[in-house]
């Protein structure tokens, strides 16, 4: 599916704007998956894991866009990709009720409404595709996402210990929530 693009006001009086990606932007969107997975353990890549090339990205948001199942909103500052986020809607009459969510910011936009404007489109497109439950999984010590997700009402429901492993040896435990619509 397309996002329509939309212009949002940030907290230090900026604008973004709100919009899918297109194939034309694949060598900032890599960008950004390396970037994020090198600021943060808690994303479940590290930024050398991350060996699409450009061509390969440009299909997967060609593919994505096309998706009836699937809804991309990037953010885009000053004409940079800031963050992407996406919602995946369940299939068929078992798993129909169900969308899964995931939100990717770069740090150096975190804390200017980003992270709850893509939170509340997400929200707002599961409600319009009359979706009964929205899911989404942080990782242990995520702070930050943990808050972001329990403002919006997401309540956790399951500890899957041991998820993520990092490179010094530590575990980390991924924490599943769902919110009701």
């Amino acid at each position: 599916m397309i996002f329509p693009t939309k212009t949002i006001t940030l907290k230090n009086g900026k604008t973004a704007v709100l919009k899918t990606a297109a194939p034309e932007h694949a060598a900032e969107m890599l960008a950004l998956l390396k970037t994020t997975a090198g600021e943060t353990d808690f994303l479940l890549r590290y930024p050398e894991e991350w060996t699409l090339t450009e061509e390969r990205e440009a299909e997967m948001l060609r593919g994505m866009a096309a998706n009836p199942s699937m809804l991309p909103i990037a953010c885009f500052v000053d004409g940079e990709v800031a963050g992407n986020s996406h919602i995946a809607f369940g299939q068929g009459m078992k798993q129909g009720h169900r969308a899964s969510i995931g939100i990717a910011l770069a740090k150096k936009y975190w804390g200017l409404g980003i992270g709850s404007a893509l939170m509340e489109e997400l929200i707002a497109a599961a409600k319009e595709h009359g979706t009964e439950i929205i899911e989404l999984e942080y990782i242990q010590g995520n702070d930050r996402a943990k808050r972001l997700y329990e403002k919006y009402g997401f309540k956790t429901v399951a500890e899957k210990p041991n998820v993520i492993r990092l490179k010094n040896g530590t575990y980390l435990s991924e924490f599943y929530m769902q919110k009701y619509l």
